[in-house]
């Protein structure tokens, strides 16, 4: 398996990871959303591959607030199911805090839903502590 940067041709892959995840999103926005995010200093987007196939990414954003200043965030993992528990998900989240260390952080978070529990031991077993549990609120917005 490689380790390797994201490229914008990864993104019908990317897109069919993001799926089983449960995020349906054609290769065609995904590659716009690629576009936008792979030159983007503030995002890190890396992938596993082997037998030119994509078995996971891992998306990194370094987040700037008011209320919390600087921080790097684990903002998308996705393991195709088929690879889960061989090193793939390891070896995304081992790419990521190299990328944060780089960056001159010494701390990096990530969210995980409540109904991902296979995810919140792979974190914790990683030495990622549970800080809050919260709710996620959306609203549709009229047109103008």
């Amino acid at each position: 398996m490689k380790l390797r940067k994201a490229g914008i041709d990864d993104a019908p892959e990317i897109a069919r990871l993001a799926e089983e995840l449960g995020y349906p999103v054609s290769p065609e926005a995904m590659w716009a959303r690629l576009a936008a995010l792979l030159s983007h200093p503030d995002h890190h987007i890396s992938v596993v591959e082997d037998d030119d196939a994509l078995h996971g990414w891992i998306a990194v954003e370094h987040r700037r607030t008011l209320e919390s200043g600087d921080r790097m965030e684990i903002v998308g993992l996705v393991v195709d199911a088929s690879r889960r528990g061989s090193g793939v998900g390891r070896m995304l989240v081992a790419d990521a805090e190299q990328w944060a260390r780089q960056c001159g952080f010494h701390v990096i978070s990530v969210r995980s839903n409540i109904v991902r529990e296979a995810s919140h031991p792979f974190y914790e077993h990683l030495g990622y502590a549970r800080r809050k549990t919260q709710h996620y609120y959306v609203k549709p917005l009229a047109s103008a």
